[in-house]
């Protein structure tokens, strides 16, 4: 199973507690991308917890280790367009949700994520590991 995947905040708390599966499919992946939004959902878990300082240095390290994606005019359009079509469909889902999926839709990679509501975002390519 090699490919280009996107991981969720789901996925990469899942990989911090070091579930079993989502190791298996990280070590056959061929390439893994973390969008910036979910560093920032990883720091304010940091920050509100009884290890600020433990868990930032953590997060830090695996952002360093990982390629992150920023968004830009191209993903901005692209959570226009999202956005717009929930909208019209009277699915609303979280607007860190729109900017992770926009980034996957912006550069074809594969959105892994345990969250369902990313089934009503047409053409998505996800995965649920």
């Amino acid at each position: 199973m090699s490919g280009k995947y996107l991981l969720d905040t789901n996925i990469v708390i899942a990989l911090f507690a070091e579930d079993p599966s989502v190791q298996k499919h990280i070590a056959k992946a061929g390439e893994i991308f973390i969008p910036a939004p979910v560093i920032g959902e990883l720091f304010f878990g940091a920050f509100k917890s009884e290890r600020p300082k433990a868990n930032s240095a953590r997060i830090e390290n695996f952002a360093a280790s990982n390629t992150v994606l920023a968004c830009d005019i191209g993903t901005s359009r692209e959570y226009g367009r999202i956005k717009n079509i929930l909208h019209k469909k009277g699915f609303p889902i979280p607007e860190n949700d729109i900017w992770i999926a926009a980034l996957a839709m912006e550069h074809g990679l594969t959105l892994v994520s345990r969250d369902e509501h990313f089934k009503k975002i047409d053409k998505l390519k996800r995965t649920t590991w």
